[in-house]
């Protein structure tokens, strides 16, 4: 499986000559779900949600598929019958070739005063790979690749360390890093590297790894 880092909290995965693509929102590329197979999408808030990209996608090819939260299916499923799918907690399926397993419920609290969205997270081919969107799910069997929401509203690097100890992946790579300042990224690495227990890594955006 092929990793490739897009800006933000966008992902694209390729395998056996297809590509899964995860979060194509309004913080990543604006051809961010171009070229996908199907798409995820973890939640509604728009820097990892973006409606026109997603409606750029399912246009310019009609063999795109999209899996999601129903508050953001409920927008696209109308104007494409059949190719957005409504998907929650536990369920399983397989999009582009690849095996899903949704968990978690509801994105991290931002604050008290400010309604909990739902929020899933995805679990690629029995654990190669957790992408959480916005919350720190922990999911019920070992993960080799995090990807980890490292600089967000709703957390502080005491809890991305502690979640990196958690769920004790082989390895970790920086998402949600859109917020993060090159000179703060040196910090982030030093303690995460030095605290998590697990290797932890960073792609620029367009950059690739082997999983």
């Amino acid at each position: 499986m092929k990793l490739t880092k897009k800006s933000h909290s966008c992902v694209r995965l390729e395998k056996d000559g297809r590509v899964l693509v995860l979060d194509p929102g309004g913080f990543s590329e604006e051809d961010a779900a171009l070229g996908a197979d199907a798409v995820l999408v973890t939640h509604e808030h728009p820097d990892h949600f973006d409606e026109g990209r997603l409606r750029a996608a399912l246009e310019a090819d009609p063999a795109v598929e999209i899996w999601t939260l129903r508050s953001v299916a409920e927008q696209l499923s109308a104007a494409f019958p059949g190719r957005v799918h409504t998907v929650g907690h536990g369920d399983t399926f397989t999009a582009a070739g690849f095996d899903v397993q949704v968990h978690g419920e509801l994105h991290a609290v931002i604050h008290p005063d400010i309604p909990r969205v739902t929020n899933v997270g995805y679990l690629v081919d029995g654990g190669k790979l957790f992408h959480p969107g916005d919350a720190l799910t922990v999911p019920d069997r070992p993960v080799e690749t995090l990807m980890l929401p490292v600089m967000a509203p709703w957390n502080k690097i005491s809890e991305v360390i502690d979640y990196v100890r958690e769920v004790r992946p082989r390895r970790a790579y920086d998402i949600h890093d859109a917020l993060l300042t090159d000179l703060a990224r040196p910090i982030y690495d030093r303690q995460i590297g030095a605290l998590g227990g697990s290797e932890h890594l960073r792609l620029a955006p367009g950059g690739s790894a082997e999983l």
